[in-house]
């Protein structure tokens, strides 16, 4: 599959998950029902990963690019975050081990899963 064909499913995925997001009624990322959709697709086999592999690889490598707006928005409203710096940063040193715990015994029980299946955890 070739790279602009990679990435029009990425984008698909994201535009299927922005109008899902605003169907809900309720409040939700759309950003993570985009990787929700396409870990289904990948589960269930729709998508293979060497078929994303090229154009995933180009945006991991490239991912720095993606915080630069984020960052200048931090900078543009500092004044309210220098008033809420304090719960800001109890949140961010109570959560930030969680998130690693989570996420590391995640990537083990795939990995087990994945060797369990047969499949390469590569």
């Amino acid at each position: 599959m070739s790279v602009l064909a990679q990435l029009a499913v990425i984008f698909a995925i994201c535009l299927a998950a922005e109008g899902l997001a605003a169907l809900l009624p309720f409040a939700f990322p759309a950003t993570v029902l985009a990787m929700v959709i396409l870990l289904v697709l990948l589960a269930v086999r729709a998508l293979k990963p060497r078929q994303l592999r090229e154009s995933s690889g180009f945006l991991l490598d490239h991912m720095a690019m993606f915080f630069v707006p984020g960052c200048v928005s931090l900078i543009k409203y500092w004044d309210v975050m220098a008033a809420n710096l304090l719960p800001i940063l109890l949140i961010t040193i109570l959560t930030t081990p969680l998130v690693f715990c989570v996420t590391g015994h995640a990537v083990q029980l795939t990995i087990r899963l994945l060797q369990k299946r047969g499949g390469d955890a590569q």
